[in-house]
């Protein structure tokens, strides 16, 4: 028998809803949207950045994606945070960071005291990080994008100099999104610290920090640009505490022999700059030096020139200036 016409219909519509519930049958383009991404967690929205400096108020509105850094710190201070580094000048990088140099990823931009403003702008950076060195530049690279002055005081580093690296590290691990690892690396910073003003509180030693440059030496006193290796380290200065600045204090071989250390640190500008061969206790040897106590007590240590002139301001050059810090106290 012939079912009615009306009762087809109703038997139809039983058997598409049927199909529909079985298992595997189910159409998932039908389904909402946010049912596709389900369990796939939501990119935040970037909260705008603010960043106060000696030069101004930087205000970053939107997440970085192009950083460039035209100090050496500041290369570290974005290596330190896994940040990818757009452009950076390529003419004295120390080794800590040498894989920046042949990386052609990574634009060459001149000299670190003379960046060259063209390839600054042909990186299309969406941030820019300087110091003192590049401050005059300041308003021409602020055109280009944010740029973020680095307040580290290169002639007098005796006024909270690890403070500065610190804060600067967290201003940029806020920058970054990347809060959490770079209170990581303060924790570190400051238990490095702590670890070598441990050594350095109770021993009477007295240090002299001289540099050398083409058989010319200079003596940097606690306010110059190492006076933090006195202040926040502890080490007792042998020298006098006139104020040497930037460039420090000429001085002749008799000055360190009157001045009789009990550890002479060497800062070999010479190695860094001409690309020679670093200095080394045969070189340097005069028979005024060799009267002095750092030299008869074997404490003469000539340091990672690198760290202490090129960088010295960043997590990973402080951890070498301590490095060789130590190295004066272990004989």
């Amino acid at each position: 028998m012939t079912a009615p016409h009306g009762n087809r219909q109703w038997a139809l519509a039983l058997l598409m809803a049927a199909a529909v519930a079985l298992p595997g049958c189910d159409d998932t383009s039908a389904q909402p949207p946010q049912a596709a991404v389900q369990g796939q967690p939501e990119q935040a929205a970037f909260v705008p950045v603010t960043v106060q400096h000696k030069l101004g108020t930087t205000v970053i509105e939107h997440a970085v994606q192009r950083t460039v850094a035209l100090d050496m710190n500041e290369v570290d201070f974005l290596d330190q945070l896994g940040v990818p580094v757009a452009g950076m000048p390529k003419d004295f990088v120390p080794q800590f960071l040498a894989r920046y140099k042949d990386d052609p990823q990574v634009a060459d931009l001149g000299s670190i005291v003379q960046p060259n403003l063209e390839l600054v702008h042909a990186a299309r950076p969406d941030l820019i990080l300087i110091t003192s060195l590049q401050a005059n530049h300041y308003q021409e690279l602020s055109e280009m994008a944010p740029t973020i002055h680095f307040d580290v005081d290169y002639r007098d580093s005796e006024a909270g100099h690890i403070n500065v690296v610190r804060n600067h590290l967290l201003a940029l691990g806020q920058v970054f999104g990347k809060q959490a690892l770079a209170q990581e690396k303060a924790m570190a910073l400051d238990a490095q610290v702590d670890s070598v003003r441990r050594v350095t509180q109770d021993r009477p030693e007295r240090a002299l920090v001289v540099l050398h440059n083409n058989g010319a030496f200079s003596s940097f006193g606690v306010q110059s640009r190492y006076g933090f290796v006195f202040k926040d380290l502890g080490v007792k200065p042998a020298g006098p505490s006139a104020e040497t600045g930037l460039h420090g204090q000429p001085i002749s071989s008799e000055f360190i022999q009157q001045a009789n250390p009990d550890i002479l640190y060497v800062v070999d500008r010479t190695a860094v700059m001409e690309g020679r061969p670093p200095m080394d206790a045969e070189s340097m040897g005069n028979p005024l030096l060799r009267q002095t106590n750092a030299w008869k007590n074997g404490r003469v240590v000539f340091v990672d020139a690198e760290a202490w002139y090129v960088t010295a301001a960043s997590p990973t050059s402080i951890k070498l200036v301590i490095d060789d810090v130590l190295k004066g106290y272990q004989r």
